[in-house]
């Protein structure tokens, strides 16, 4: 990765060694055999959490680190060119711990965070459903009041960590009044009626755990709503705002670790007496998957840095998450092409960095969809 950066003091420097020791020497020699295996990297997020990596953007008197979105950000991009599942991973957990961290009770903050940040607690997020995915809205997981709990029955889907998390985030339909009639609630794992389907089948990131989650009669305390009922659908949309930056992020740091594979295998791969690098059409190449690679770091830290000045992000974040996932999925492709034959294979992991860059285009709202919403700011500037 380079050591470049335009960081904002000196701590963040020290942040960004410590985040790069790390994905070094206890992450990147990992990453190809779990997911060879599909192995879920629990201890790795374990490791995250007592490095202090996994509260980053969020207050200290819970156990986060109270740092901008601009150096967070930057810290998942490095953790993800070592390993991308732990890197979205990364994302998906700070983004399950949003809506408490910005909208529950003290009360509440004081139980939860500390475990939740300090990576004993690993969550995921479960907003989406089979027939409600692109529109959130139409999600139909019921809870009812009953007494001091609620009752929970529904299928989530595509849950990343479905079946490995610790908590759950959940959006749940608690009257039928549209999109005010969507709540979040915080959902222990070890919940009765709450369970995993069997993990989904996926061309990549198979180290990243994705499954339906299914709640029958599952009963919920009361006391794990976050904000009012009818507050989830504003929260959940909040969350995926931020969300969207940590998967741009995660897509810049996977299109560097192909470019600086590419870039190795060029200098020291041989055609006609000569490095192919020194070749035009593979410098071309090059050249243009490095302007891809920084081009979409300079578009999600600019939507970072609007996000920590307290100005609209939205469209930016749009932006991002646009930009930056469409360059990796281009970059990984163009760094199988220039591996030839070797990057075909399985030897090299320029074919796994191309399968794991698709999802990116598709999971916290389609490229499509953020074209949709792009849009929509722009008319409404």
């Amino acid at each position: 990765m380079p050591a470049d950066r335009l960081l904002p003091d000196t701590d963040a420097e020290d942040l960004l060694k410590l985040v790069r020791e790390i994905a070094r020497e206890e992450l990147a020699p990992d990453a190809a055999k779990h997911e060879e295996a599909g192995q879920f990297p629990r201890e790795q997020f374990r490791l995250l959490g007592r490095s202090g990596l996994l509260g980053l953007p969020y207050a200290e008197r819970w156990g986060g680190a109270d740092l901008s979105y601009e150096v967070y950000l930057q810290v998942v991009e490095e953790i993800a060119a070592a390993w991308m599942s732990v890197g979205v991973g990364l994302s998906v957990h700070t983004m399950s711990c949003w809506a408490l961290a910005q909208h529950g009770t003290d009360e509440q903050r004081d139980r939860f965070l500390p475990d939740m940040l300090g990576g004993d607690l690993l969550g995921a997020y479960a907003l989406s459903e089979t027939h409600a995915g692109s529109d959130a809205a139409a999600l139909s997981t019921r809870a009812r009041r009953d007494g001091a709990e609620y009752t929970v029955s529904g299928t989530k889907a595509w849950i990343t960590h479905g079946g490995e998390a610790d908590f759950y985030t959940t959006m749940v339909r608690t009257s039928d009044d549209g999109p005010r009639g969507i709540s979040c609630l915080l959902v222990d794992a070890a919940t009765p009626g709450l369970t995993a389907a069997p993990p989904e089948r996926k061309m990549g990131l198979t180290g990243s755990t994705t499954a339906q989650v299914v709640f029958d009669g599952a009963r919920v305390p009361a006391d794990r709503l976050i904000g009012a009922e009818g507050d989830g659908l504003r929260f959940a949309l909040d969350a995926l705002n931020s969300g969207r930056l940590g998967i741009a992020a995660c897509a810049v740091g996977l299109a560097q670790a192909a470019l600086d594979e590419a870039v190795a295998y060029a200098k020291q791969r041989s055609q006609f007496d000569r490095a192919i690098v020194d070749f035009q059409g593979v410098e071309f190449l090059l050249a243009d998957m490095a302007a891809a690679v920084e081009s979409a770091r300079a578009t999600y830290l600019e939507a970072a840095r609007r996000r920590d000045r307290g100005l609209p992000f939205v469209r930016q974040a749009s932006i991002a998450k646009l930009v930056a996932t469409d360059a990796a999925m281009k970059v990984t492709t163009d760094a199988v092409q220039v591996l030839g034959g070797a990057g075909y294979t399985r030897d090299f992991p320029v074919e796994r960095f191309m399968r794991e860059a698709k999802v990116t285009q598709i999971f916290e709202g389609t490229n499509q969809i953020q074209r949709v919403v792009i849009a929509r700011q722009l008319k409404r500037s």
